[in-house]
């Protein structure tokens, strides 16, 4: 049996697999997936199978199947589908000897390389097919298949187009939408969405290379089908002789910037302009092209490279930032990033905090004109978040816990998975009562702003999110006459093992932590600042609400470290039972606990899902001593199942903060293997996206020892002992600083036009070219 994903310790830009098992496409599907940010496209192979699933994504194109149902994003026409029959006998791997199979993804260059030899009864073929989603032209995407007959002669019928067939887990979210021919050759297929009423452009077109020359010689026939428009070919080989067939396709809908207002024809008549001058360079040319655009937008931009006595190190940094790119809608302000990217269903496409805590800090560091798009992201959101606020009785902006498009508003399912123990739907409280995204959305928003010095987003967008966020934590604030404070009851914090908790560390401490922000804030635009002042203040009540500020601030109620030194989860976390975890930590599985126990019963144990109060001492680092991060470390690890993809990173940052450097690459690992690693079920519904930019802050803010500290610039590396050598890059404030870090020393050069404060080790450096530092 297959025991993980196939890795080139010689090349750290390839991943695949090297055994095809049907047991397993999920995995591969995910790890392998291609897309542009604009699309994308889960691999499935070009052939079908038993539990395949067959994805296509566009960014944005949200859409409700019926009204019991959230939106998400629909599963696109499949353009990537071929059947293939040699001598009548369908091309399936799970039939006859396969021989050299290799699947393989180049990270570089964006490309996926299958190869393999069949042989079933009298056939015997070699087939080489190769795919990838364009990164320069982001309607486009391009495959090549090879076909060699090694065997006598062979008849071949190939069959391949655009089909409509497919749906989101038997939601189909599509009309059957008008079909199209142009030239004989150039087929389209226009569905809308049902509800968004968003139409669809899809297009493609196919080109048979036989011996080097355009092969026009074949038998064709284009069908057209229920909700499918396809290609039949025919064609014979002889003895080792091959045909390639190129297929470009794009994709274009009413939601993109570039033809808003067009109407559907004239979308058309672009999309086959396009595929005809697209057709015209070629695949290779294509995805030259295409690497070209990778190299210049990526992967000269802030290169990192790790010198480790494990190769899949730097694989792990690469495959991370690709992926990162591949979900990312760079193009598009009014679009997020997804809980599984474009990779997969899961999570139906929405925005969660995962974004502003795990993912936007790799764009904000190092690509701010992305990291801006995501950011203007949840300003666009201000309306549905006022929206939420509203629905439940308070003031000001209350972000949803799942977003899709911007003004939208909540977009969490009010029902999940069936309870073991009643066997009824659980009901999913995050909507309702997980409300630390609120202040984490403002926390990505002040990091942006004093990372990249962006006055300009500040002013327009970013003060008006963080004055309106501490608006709605003053209004959602309890009064409890018996303690004489204000807490904040019946939430969800970061464990969401613990539902309708009291008091809540994290989500206290944040939102205390966002009023006072705001409240600093308003006393800076009063007198500095009194145009965007005197407009905010009209807007949101200012001067009414600071007053409320004042009076509710301080007596807001912080949970406090026990005499043990442990700072209460919530208020009853501490008095609740303790259970022995060996067995669930140990398991290859994540959330086996609930195998044994229903949410309810596990709702009073000292279980957490993942990282906590440790995150808040990990985000707000400077507010508690090192003694005290060791005692909560000490107690509160031991009690995480890390049964969130998002919990190990910050597990493993704070480790290595506290010199627990061994525990701390274990943990980095451990987050590495989430994907890449021998679960070959755990990535069925998706990429992690959240842990992928976990991978990032591992690396640059673990082991690179990188910290914004109210707008300050920290900079103290700790490498584990399996590294040798770590390279990096981040932009601070506009100015280029690549880091080099070795066991002995650090060394810091500016490659921008201003001197960069940096603190070191309780020093204070002002770096114009270059510092070095002797560890």
């Amino acid at each position: 049996m297959r025991t993980g994903m196939n890795y080139f310790e010689s090349n750290p830009w390839l991943i695949g697999e090297n055994e095809f098992q049907t047991d397993w496409l999920g995995k591969a599907e995910t790890v392998m997936c291609l897309g542009n940010g604009y699309m994308g496209i889960r691999s499935a192979t070009e052939e079908s199978y038993i539990g395949e699933k067959r994805d296509t994504f566009v960014a944005g194109t949200f859409n409700k199947f019926d009204d019991n149902e959230v939106t998400e994003l629909p599963n696109v026409p499949d353009l990537i589908g071929m059947d293939i029959r040699l001598n009548n006998k369908r091309l399936d791997l799970t039939n006859g000897e396969v021989q050299g199979y290799q699947r393989t993804l180049n990270l570089k260059t964006g490309e996926l390389i299958r190869s393999f030899v069949w042989e079933y009864k009298e056939v015997k073929a070699a087939f080489t097919f190769k795919r990838f989603v364009s990164f320069s032209e982001k309607h486009l995407l391009g495959q090549s298949v090879e076909i060699k007959n090694l065997s006598n002669g062979l008849d071949l019928e190939i069959n391949s187009g655009i089909d409509g067939q497919v749906t989101n887990n038997g939601s189909q979210h599509f009309t059957e939408g008008d079909k199209a021919l142009a030239e004989g050759k150039y087929m389209q297929m226009m569905p809308y969405t049902g509800t968004s009423n968003i139409f669809f452009v899809l297009s493609t077109v196919h080109q048979l290379v036989k011996k080097q020359d355009i092969y026009e010689e074949t038998k064709k026939r284009i069908e057209m089908g229920r909700r499918k428009i396809y290609n039949r070919y025919w064609l014979s080989l002889e003895k080792n002789e091959a045909v390639t067939i190129e297929k470009i396709s794009s994709i274009h809908t009413s939601m993109d910037k570039e033809t808003a207002g067009q109407t559907l024809n004239e979308v058309k008549d672009l999309a086959l302009e396009g595929l005809k001058s697209a057709r015209e360079k070629g695949y290779q040319v294509l995805l030259a092209s295409s690497a070209k655009a990778w190299e210049k937008q990526v992967w000269s931009v802030l290169p990192i490279t790790i010198a480790s006595n494990n190769f899949k190190d730097q694989l792990a940094i690469n495959f991370a930032k690709y992926h990162l790119h591949v979900m990312t809608p760079a193009h598009d302000e009014r679009m997020n990033i997804g809980a599984k990217g474009l990779s997969g269903e899961g999570y139906k496409g929405h925005t969660f905090w995962d974004t502003e805590i795990f993912m936007l800090p790799y764009f904000t560091f190092t690509h701010p004109k992305i990291a801006e798009s995501l950011v203007t992201y949840r300003y666009l959101g201000l309306e549905g978040a006022h929206k939420k606020a509203l629905s439940n009785g308070f003031e000001g902006a209350q972000f949803p816990w799942e977003a899709a498009w911007p003004d939208d508003g909540e977009t969490t399912p009010v029902w999940g998975a069936a309870d073991i123990i009643t066997g009824k739907p659980t009901k999913i409280w995050s909507g309702f009562i997980e409300q630390h995204i609120t202040s984490d959305v403002t926390f990505g928003i002040k990091q942006f702003i004093d990372v990249t010095n962006n006055q300009q987003f500040a002013r327009e967008k970013g003060y008006e999110v963080i004055l309106d966020t501490a608006k709605f934590w003053a209004s959602r604030l309890e009064w409890q006459e018996d303690r004489q404070r204000y807490e904040i009851l019946h939430v969800v914090g970061p464990d969401e093992y613990k539902e309708q908790i009291d008091n809540n560390a994290f989500t206290n401490y944040t939102a205390h932590w966002n009023i006072s922000l705001a409240m600093k804030l308003y006393q800076t635009l009063k007198t500095e600042e009194t145009v965007i002042f005197e407009k905010l203040n009209e807007k949101l009540e200012l001067d009414r609400v600071y007053e409320e500020w004042q009076e509710k601030i301080n007596k807001l109620y912080l949970p406090q470290p026990n005499k043990e030194g442990v700072i209460p989860q919530d208020d009853t976390y501490l008095s609740k039972d303790i259970l022995d975890l060996t067995t669930y930590k140990n398991s290859s599985h994540v959330g086996t606990l609930f195998h044994d126990y229903n949410l309810e019963q596990v709702n009073d144990m000292q279980v957490t899902k993942q990282a906590d109060v440790l995150l808040l001492l990990f985000l707000f680092e400077d507010l508690f001593p090192k003694k005290e991060k060791l005692i909560n470390w000490n107690y509160y690890e031991p009690k995480t199942l890390h049964d969130s993809s998002l919990s190990l990173s910050t597990h493993a940052i704070l480790a290595a903060d506290l010199g627990k450097l061994d525990l701390s690459y274990d943990l980095f690992n451990q987050a590495m293997n989430i994907d890449m690693g021998e679960n070959m079920a755990s990535s069925n519904e998706g990429i992690h996206a959240a842990s992928l930019g976990g991978i990032w802050q591992m690396t640059v803010f673990g082991y690179g020892g990188v910290r914004c500290l109210n707008g300050k610039l920290r900079i103290e590396p700790h490498l584990p002992e399996a590294w040798h050598r770590l390279a990096f890059g981040i932009i601070w404030q506009g100015n280029p600083l690549d880091v080099t870090v070795t066991k002995e020393q650090m060394i810091i050069v500016n490659q921008g036009t201003k001197d960069v404060e940096v603190e070191a080790f309780g020093t204070l450096h002002s770096v114009s070219n270059e510092l070095i530092i002797n560890l």
